[in-house]
């Protein structure tokens, strides 16, 4: 899951449990709503754990190449 799915979940969560005021029959839509944030939070957070360091990691590694010859 990608940070762009896990706002977007994130989003329709708060709106699911702050701003919709209907009853819809079996379904809880503010426990429907909670649950989406918060996949949506665990989502942002695991990627945020495993694609962020990579991309340091590799913006901090350097090359160092040395010739060394032996010269008469």
């Amino acid at each position: 899951m990608g940070i762009g799915v896990s706002i977007f979940l994130l989003a329709v969560g708060a709106i699911l449990t702050f701003a919709v005021e209907t009853d819809v029959g079996g379904v809880n839509i503010d426990t429907v709503g909670i649950i989406l944030m918060i996949v949506g939070g665990l989502g942002l957070l695991f990627t945020l754990l495993i694609w962020g360091p990579r991309e340091r990691a590799a913006s901090r590694e350097r090359v160092v190449r040395e010739d060394v010859r032996d010269l008469p």
